[in-house]
């Protein structure tokens, strides 16, 4: 199957400190649901800060009904 990204986006001064606190989160939330093999990252932007978590597509319910991501993309390999 192929990867997908889930996006969250966090705003204000606290920003890096809340992702970094939320992305410690989806790991422990990784490890409960067996969700193997995936990374994360945030990433800075102007009037943003944006968590990432991408993984395999087979994860596609279990992390959109869970943690409700803002967005997601396929990433074409």
């Amino acid at each position: 199957m192929g990867l997908l990204r889930f996006h969250w986006d966090f705003f204000g001064p606290d920003a890096p400190q809340t992702a970094a606190h939320f992305l410690h989160h989806v790991d422990e939330f990784c490890a409960r649901n067996a969700i193997t093999g995936h990374r994360h990252w945030t990433t800075a932007l102007p009037v943003r800060l944006t968590a990432t978590l991408e993984c395999d597509e087979a994860h596609l319910v279990v992390i959109r009904d869970a943690l409700r991501p803002k967005r997601a993309e396929r990433v074409l390999e």
